[in-house]
């Protein structure tokens, strides 16, 4: 009988310390679980702070001012637009393109003549 009494008493000490280990493990994921909420808080908090500067610094008005301040642009002339219709007439292609590559179909009826302005506009 004194030989059962001792192994309860142990199976018991056991039983106590392995609740004890389970309830000290769950208070430690607990403060990891409130440690990491208080990161993601922050970094909330942090992209809240950069997604307002973004927007402060991506008005058009404070870029605008910038382009004013560091770059020598002059207005927009009427006359620098031009319809489609303005536009020279296409060359005939000099060299037949290679029929394997679709990029030298696009490029082949461009030469070194091509340019891309417009003609001015004679007065009627």
């Amino acid at each position: 009988m004194r030989l059962l009494n001792i192994l309860v008493i142990c199976a018991l000490v056991l039983a106590a310390s392995a609740v004890y280990k389970i309830k000290f493990d769950s208070t430690l994921q607990a403060e990891r679980v409130t440690r990491l909420g208080g990161e993601l808080r922050r970094e909330r908090d942090a992209i809240a702070v950069l997604r307002a500067e973004w927007a402060r610094l991506d008005t058009p008005r404070r870029i605008q001012a910038l382009a004013e301040r560091h770059l020598a642009l002059q207005p927009a002339e009427p006359m620098q637009f031009g319809d489609f219709d303005r536009l020279p007439p296409r060359p005939p292609a000099a060299v037949p393109p290679p029929s394997g590559d679709p990029i030298a179909t696009l490029i082949a009826p461009f030469t070194a003549e091509t340019t891309g302005s417009v003609p001015a506009r004679t007065s009627q």
